[in-house]
């Protein structure tokens, strides 16, 4: 698979926390010490270092990881999973998104995240390894997450699941409650609420696999996390204390960009690191 871009640009995070923070740019100027001009030419993604680390600091974000992330000087290292896990990126629009399938080597039962913008390769996969899935969980229902779910459905007759607090564009969905846990053979996933982006905005986590896994949708991103313009506090809050908190060498299966691990997170991430 070709290397997948990162999510977000530094000035994303910036325009994001600050949207978050409700900080106008004549406010964030003047804490800053910097010309309003100077500010939009950084949000509009000219990498000014001075500026960036001005305006970090007062965005509550790590200067150095939003520095190096400017320069475009780091890209995480993503752990091998001998079995069991893979992962598809397809193009939504303008934008690419992932989805996951894991599995019980043994058994052949497994379990399918999201959909992406087409799951063919998916369904093939399912086949060709001869895989029994009886769910489908969904991280949240926004468009490009959910985009081929009839036909994932027709292909697997799974059961879609999905948080009680998201407005479900799946009909027929199931819901689930924080801290609900599924088998699938020798492996279990365990429900995390971590709204924000979303209302039900929800995460995974993975045991039984090579590594620890949480499959984070649009929550955290590597070297960002997903926005959002009137939940920023809730997203951030429930990222830094239910996602940020698992073991240190948990692999996060995000929702775009490319797989990343907490403890590069927390190295890396300007909403995160310290």
């Amino acid at each position: 698979m070709p290397r997948i871009p990162l999510e977000d640009n530094f000035n994303d995070v910036i325009n994001k926390a600050q949207r978050g923070l409700k900080i106008s740019d004549a406010d964030l100027a003047q804490r800053a010490e910097i010309s309003l001009p100077e500010l939009a030419a950084v949000k509009g993604g000219q990498v000014n270092e001075l500026v960036i680390r001005r305006v970090a600091r007062h965005l509550r974000l790590s200067v150095d990881a939003l520095v190096a992330l400017a320069h475009k000087s780091w890209y995480p290292e993503a752990p091998l999973f001998k079995r069991g896990f893979a992962m598809f990126n397809t193009a939504f629009e303008d934008m690419t998104v992932n989805s996951y399938l894991i599995w019980d080597s043994g058994t052949r039962e497994a379990a399918v995240f999201d959909t992406g913008a087409n799951c063919d390769d998916m369904i093939s996969l399912i086949e060709a390894e001869k895989l029994r899935v009886s769910a489908i969980f969904l991280t949240h229902t926004h468009d490009d997450h959910i985009a081929d779910l009839p036909k994932l459905v027709a292909a697997t007759k799974a059961t879609v699941w999905a948080s009680e607090l998201e407005p479900s564009a799946a009909p027929g969905a199931q819901t689930f409650k924080e801290n609900a846990h599924f088998h699938f053979g020798e492996l279990a996933v365990k429900t995390l609420y971590t709204f924000g982006h979303s209302p039900g905005m929800s995460s995974f986590v993975v045991s039984g696999l090579s590594w620890p896994l949480a499959i984070v949708g649009d929550s955290i991103f590597a070297s960002s996390m997903g926005g959002s313009p009137t939940h920023f506090k809730d997203q951030f809050e429930n990222n830094r204390t239910k996602l940020m908190t698992l073991y240190r060498d948990t692999v996060f299966a995000c929702g775009h960009g490319p797989l990343t691990t907490l403890t590069q997170e927390r190295q890396h991430n300007p909403f995160f690191a310290r």
